[in-house]
């Protein structure tokens, strides 16, 4: 017999909230046993949800992450799920690093005009002049 989880415990395991955990099973993500009113999950499920947060700390959207995570456990290899996610990686990447270099323009920019407020201070005149 395999290990099966609690709502409560999930919540506490990912520090989520049952809510989200009942969220992701409303959108079809996870699909849990029922006795009673009470859901048990499945290692498949305690592994989907893994996925799916670790697919938001990524910055990937539900959509995208649901994308792969549906395709996880077919009976097939999980080549073509390994695939989709290395393009997703590679895509998320690219923003990310576009992002950066915006950030490190910026950054430098800001250096720039307090370095040039500070002369004008240490002047005494009060004219940045940028």
């Amino acid at each position: 017999m395999s290990k099966t989880y609690t709502i409560s415990d999930l919540a506490n395991e990912f520090d989520v909230t049952t809510r989200t955990i009942r969220f992701y099973e409303e959108k079809g993500f996870l699909k849990p046993e029922r006795e009673g009113t009470r859901r048990i999950f499945k290692p498949s499920d305690r592994t989907k949800l893994r996925l799916i947060l670790r697919g938001k700390r990524l910055g990937f959207s539900l959509d995208e992450s649901a994308e792969i995570v549906l395709m996880y456990g077919s009976p097939r290899n999980n080549r073509k799920q390994l695939e989709k996610l290395v393009a997703r990686i590679r895509i998320q990447r690219s923003g990310l690093e576009r992002q950066q270099q915006d950030l490190e323009i910026m950054l430098t920019d800001l250096r720039d005009v307090e370095d040039k407020c500070m002369a004008a201070l240490s002047d005494g005149d009060g004219r940045p002049g940028f």
